[in-house]
Formats: C-alpha cells, sequence, structure tokens
C-alpha cells in the first residue's frame, strides 16, 4: 500500500508537466484535473482522477493523451483517457483501468495533449489551453 501512495504522489508531482506554463497564466475559467490515486487493479494500474469543467460550458467530450514514464525515464505507454461528457460546474470522479500495467513501475507521467474537445462553443484548443492540474 506504501508503495502504491509513493507512485500517487510521484505521479501527482510530475503528472501534467505539458500543462505547466499554461497554469501560470490562467486567470480565466479552468478545467480542473487532479490525479487522485493509483492502485494496483485485477487488470493492472488503476488511474483515479477528479475533473471539474469551469469553462462556462457543457463539454460533450473530453480526452487526453498520457504518456507514462518507467523508472527508466522511458515512455513505457501512451493511453487516451476519455472523461466523456463534463457538464459545466460539474465535478466527476473518473477511473480508468490500464491493462497490464503495473503502478510501481511508474515513475512519471505528462498530459500529451488534448485528443478531444468537444461542446457546444468550445474551441478544441481550450482543453489544452485552460487546463488546470493538481494531484
Amino acid at each position: 500500500m506504501r508503495d502504491a501512495a509513493r507512485i500517487a504522489l510521484t505521479l501527482g508531482s510530475v503528472l501534467f508537466c505539458a500543462a505547466a506554463q499554461a497554469q501560470e497564466a490562467v486567470q480565466f475559467p479552468a478545467l480542473s484535473l487532479e490525479l487522485n490515486g493509483a492502485q494496483p487493479s485485477d487488470k493492472g494500474c488503476r488511474l483515479t482522477f477528479v475533473v471539474n469543467n469551469g469553462l462556462g460550458a457543457d463539454l460533450s467530450k473530453a480526452a487526453y493523451e498520457i504518456a507514462l514514464f518507467n523508472e527508466a525515464g522511458v515512455v513505457d505507454r501512451l493511453s487516451v483517457l476519455d472523461f466523456k461528457e463534463l457538464p459545466s460546474g460539474k465535478t466527476k470522479v473518473v477511473r480508468f483501468d490500464l491493462s497490464g500495467m503495473d503502478c510501481t513501475r511508474i515513475s512519471r507521467a505528462l498530459v500529451n495533449n488534448s485528443t478531444d474537445c468537444t461542446g457546444a462553443g468550445i474551441e478544441p484548443a481550450i482543453c489544452m489551453e485552460r487546463l488546470k492540474t493538481s494531484m
């Protein structure tokens, strides 16, 4: 259990490196994405996120490509995590089971890109531009 907690802290401290610069400039409504945990599961590794759509408009779909690095610092896996519908002002918990992935081997993670950002009146780039991350 201590390893899972350590991994969650490690992941949280480096997750979303690609959005770090955008976070500094965020003075407007944001899409908040928090890595809340990384735990072994019967399928592999379960990542738990808390997401809040503070953009002021519903998202019919939001998905991100996440790069997961192993203990040697090499990209072990690129995964697209689909957060599906995110109503405006709503906080949601979403879990992803990464089959065959060992949580203890993950040294860091990074949001590589937004692969889908769809909603009425939403510009596709907003999901990266206004991404605010935390752990």
